[in-house]
């Protein structure tokens, strides 16, 4: 079989709409766009938020706070979870992507307190909260922060 021999599925190919060209059509006069108005002239139509003339509520509303483009949004992860890897294991993000812990190796890794640790582990992550460093040094292992 070659690529001309094969059938297109049921309903993937359809009719294109004809406007505009006599009423027996269907779609004559109004070309299906309705009354006449502002959506039914060519252009843009109505822009968004518009109240008529009435000052837009996202106007209305007062600035608050900053929200970046690019917000560094770490990945978290929690001591307790970090107790699944063998004694001496160096954890890293690999490891932990490995693990299904982390979903991207692009954003940064946080490890956070949550839970305890009893295991002897050098963990390599962009950030640490301090609870997080005193109960993996507790356990016997290190920490190193990742540039």
């Amino acid at each position: 079989m070659q690529l001309h021999q094969i059938p297109s599925p049921a309903g993937s190919h359809k009719r294109k709409k004809i406007v505009g060209r006599g009423r027996g059509t269907g779609h004559g006069k109004r070309s299906g766009r309705g009354q006449t108005g502002q959506n039914c002239r060519a252009g843009r139509g109505v822009i968004l938020g518009s109240e008529g003339g009435q000052m837009t509520l996202l106007r209305r509303l007062p600035k608050v706070g900053f929200n970046s483009k690019w917000p560094d949004k770490a990945q978290i992860v929690n001591v307790r979870e970090l107790d699944r890897f063998k004694d001496g294991d160096v954890v890293d993000p690999l490891t932990l992507k490995d693990a299904n812990l982390i979903k991207s190796l692009r954003r940064p890794v946080k490890i956070l307190s949550g839970g305890d640790i009893a295991r002897k582990l050098t963990v390599h992550a962009h950030r640490f909260s301090r609870t997080a460093q005193e109960k993996i040094a507790r356990a016997g292992g290190s920490i190193q922060v990742i540039k």
